[in-house]
């Protein structure tokens, strides 16, 4: 499902830090090193469809790379 971020995520917390990550060496390989961090947050998405709702993101990230592979987890309201 594709979806677009409005505006920010807020509420972010850090759940998985390097070698506890269980992909972190396919994310070296794909992206880079550097120091892998998990995290989630929530924010305001727009859906393919137009529908605009609150939602639980979680995505991997590592300073100088940015944000990767950013999933909804929950929908949190419509």
């Amino acid at each position: 499902m594709r979806f677009e971020i409005i505006g920010n995520i807020i509420n972010i917390e850090t759940i998985a830090v390097g070698s506890s990550i269980r992909e972190v060496e396919r994310l070296r390989k794909t992206y880079g090193s550097g120091r892998w961090r998990k995290l989630k947050g929530t924010g305001t998405i727009q859906l393919d469809d137009g529908t605009i709702c609150e939602a639980e993101l979680h995505w991997y990230e590592a300073h100088g790379i940015g944000k990767k592979e950013i999933k909804i987890k929950f929908i949190l309201s419509e």
